[in-house]
């Protein structure tokens, strides 16, 4: 069932459309954030009313101050809440009485550090907010700003613009959205909103991205996330406003501890949840930048260019040292610079009046700059490319009068891209650089362009973005519709009596193997032997060579205890193996009881993946494809999707690492069978929607990957169930 935004929409337009504004806990003591508050609202100009309410004082600023809500001249709208944490339930529940419609919390004291009395007082907001309706931004906020009614509750002293504009921010830090407010005012580019939302006890991030959807001015929303309580709500309200046609980037950082914790599988030390979010928010059409830099790049990107289909890239640069810098930074950004067709170079040469190897990327300084006309020959040229399907320019924005070479290149790029152009056209400069009044008069003229910052930056915003469309085009092939798995029901009522309440319960690898055949993955022959003589017996039966193994859900990763010994030809190395084995298993103190050997058909010959299903502690449940074997984590090339997975999702997937570059066959080997890994992905993704509730991991390592048409086989699997109601 889908999101409904329709009641937070309501609350939000309580909060950014406020009649009157009362500051409840009011002073003016120089430098308090009451004071500041009074400033910034008084200052841009708040198209509403301001009241005043603080027991002990009758006048504030040259206003009456009131005593308490019940005696302002009118009823409250929206509460700017100054007082303690272990005043605000009282404050609230007189606003609410009162007829307030919306409150900004802006103590800390909320279970931050996880006190019980912090704990405690969120709870009776919960409650508080649940019971009047109450629009609640906060606790633990720096404010709030919104330039259609020029309210400016924020708390900083920085300059700032109060109007409406094309971009909102949003998120949980308001330290860190007034001073993105700060930079993107700095480079021409206005917030119309900056809502924070502090510990989220009342509105989400995802409640003021989807209330965006609807605001005919913004066109880009910035978030910044440190954590999501309901990822479902946030990918419906991140999609909300692609649908309508805008962009979203996030300020997402860091890695999880938890998820580079969580264990016993191998996913869990391979997925961060920066890249779960990457795979999963990316197919809702989220950019996640990085670090404040990069998040103002994608702003600048997105608010002001049209975001290419394909990845390969036309540059004219003004000196070969820039040009090598492009060529260099574009392999990591996962774009590139191919060569020009015959008919471009034609065109090109012939332009100018000195010989020139004419290439991608174009080093214009011998030529390109000896006048508009051939400027603008140069980037139509760029334009009629078919292989090309972005255009960079290397300049920069004046930053004061007197380049007029410059300007009117700028103006001229402008004019083509608006009369001509079929293509993008992006301006990087060579380093990072501020705006003043001059560049930004100019960048307001040129709204067609976009204007990035040194080479690397560029071309990694350029690639983020191309990505996220390409995940938002591969997420829009949904998954052909399929009966349930035979037998669905008794199958999960297996596996719940296989959980426990106190944590992830491992399956042994007989039993991670066959829900893996439940779901048509091949396996090798296997029989389980207690003895070297079941052992012997077993091998002879399936012939050899075989793999022995050590059995048991108490010993998940074999290897790492000497628990698996493979190429075994005659009873003799089996009986020597099992012993062995044994031996290891005391040598490294494994004490917990074993099932017996495992006697596996050894599978040779082949590429290795890994496949697997890892719960994220936010993200839930995602897939995860790429190189397997002993040196899985050491090297981990591999790429993560949000389940379910399609045929084209896990084309996707493979495409990404370079293990699928090993399936097409390298330095003399033969293609390998990736029709049938692919076909693996999809049923490990069906696996993930029909048993996701019960699953916190699936890792599948290796899957040996035959020659082409000869299939794959998982010749290892461990399956880890969630913690349960226990039995």
């Amino acid at each position: 069932m889908q999101p409904d935004f329709e009641a937070s929409n309501r609350q939000v337009e309580a909060l950014t459309a406020p009649v009157n504004v009362t500051i409840v806990g009011a002073s003016d003591r120089p430098g308090s954030w009451s004071a500041r508050v009074w400033a910034n609202l008084s200052n841009h100009g708040y198209t509403g009313k301001i009241h005043l309410v603080n027991p002990k004082r009758s006048e504030l600023f040259g206003q009456p101050c009131h005593a308490d809500l019940s005696r302002l001249p009118e009823a409250p709208d929206h509460l700017a809440v100054m007082v303690p944490a272990q005043q605000v339930a009282e404050a609230l529940r007189s606003g609410a009485a009162a007829g307030a419609r919306s409150a900004t919390i802006f103590a800390a004291g909320f279970g931050e550090d996880g006190s019980a009395e912090g704990l405690a007082r969120r709870g009776e907001l919960e409650r508080i907010i649940a019971e009047t309706g109450l629009a609640v931004s906060g606790p633990n906020v720096m404010g709030n700003l919104v330039g259609k009614c020029r309210l400016a509750t924020l708390t900083n002293t920085l300059a700032q613009e109060v109007r409406p504009g094309p971009v909102a921010l949003v998120g949980q830090s308001g330290g860190v959205l007034i001073h993105l407010n700060s930079v993107l005012l700095e480079r021409g580019l206005v917030p119309g909103y900056v809502l924070c939302t502090g510990n989220e006890v009342g509105l989400s991030t995802a409640d003021c991205i989807a209330y965006m959807a609807q605001d005919p001015d913004v066109r880009v929303v910035l978030a910044y996330v440190e954590g999501i309580a309901d990822m479902e709500r946030f990918k419906a309200a991140c999609a909300l406003v692609r649908q309508a046609g805008k962009s979203v980037v996030a300020l997402k950082l860091g890695q999880s501890d938890a998820g580079q914790r969580a264990v016993l599988a191998h996913t869990g030390s391979l997925a961060g949840s920066a890249f779960a979010f990457d795979a999963v928010a990316g197919e809702v059409g989220v950019v996640r930048a990085e670090n404040t830099d990069e998040a103002i790049a994608l702003v600048e990107l997105l608010l002001h260019a049209r975001i290419p289909e394909g990845r390969r890239l036309g540059a004219i640069t003004l000196s070969g040292a820039f040009r090598g810098m492009l060529l260099d930074a574009a392999e990591q950004a996962g774009v590139g610079f191919g060569p020009l067709s015959a008919q471009t170079q034609a065109r090109l040469q012939s332009l100018f009046t000195v010989g020139a190897n004419v290439s991608n990327p174009l080093d214009g300084g011998f030529g390109v700059l000896t006048s508009e006309e051939v400027y603008l020959a140069s980037i139509a040229a760029f334009d009629a490319d078919p292989d090309i399907d972005m255009i960079l320019l290397q300049d920069e924005l004046p930053r004061a009068p007197g380049n007029e070479r410059l300007e009117k290149n700028v103006r001229a790029a402008h004019e083509f891209l608006r009369t001509r152009a079929t293509k993008p056209i992006v301006f990087t400069s060579f380093v990072t650089h501020s705006y003043d009044e001059h560049s930004r008069a100019l960048r307001a003229q040129v709204p067609g362009l976009a204007f990035l910052n040194e080479p690397q930056k560029s071309l990694r915003a350029i690639g983020k973005a191309i990505r996220v469309r390409e995940l938002e085009r591969i997420a829009g092939g949904a998954p052909a519709m399929q009966a349930p798995t035979p037998g669905l029901a008794m199958l999960r009522a297996e596996l719940d009596q296989a959980r426990a309440a106190t944590g992830p319960v491992a399956l042994d690898e007989r039993r991670s193997k066959e829900l893996l055949r439940r779901y048509g993955i091949r396996t090798p022959r296997e029989v389980l032997a207690r003895s070297p003589q079941e052992a012997c017996a077993a091998a002879t039966d399936m012939g050899y060579p075989v793999v022995l193994k050590v059995s048991s859900a108490a010993v998940p990763h074999k290897s790492d205890v000497g628990g698996v010994i493979v190429n075994l030809r005659s009873d003799q190395e089996v009986r020597a193996a099992f012993e062995q084995i044994l031996a290891n298993l005391r040598r490294n103190e494994v004490t917990a009881a074993i099932d017996g050997m495992l006697v596996c058909q050894q599978v040779s010959g082949g590429v290795e993946l890994v496949l697997g299903l890892h719960r994220d502690p936010e993200m839930g449940l995602i897939a995860l494809a790429g190189a397997g074997g002993v040196l899985l984590e050491l090297v981990k090339d591999v790429a993560l999707a949000a389940v379910p997975v399609t045929a084209e999702k896990a084309q996707d997937m493979l495409a990404r690492t370079r293990a699928g570059t090993l399936l097409d066959g390298y330095r003399g080997s033969g293609p390998r069978d990736r029709a049938a890994a692919v076909d693996a992905l999809v049923k490990l993704g069906r696996m993930a929607t029909e048993l996701g509730d019960l699953i916190e991991s699936v890792d599948i390592n290796p899957l040996v990957c035959l020659a082409a048409g000869e299939g794959a086989t998982a010749l290892d699997a461990l399956v880890v169930l969630r913690p349960g109601a226990g039995r």
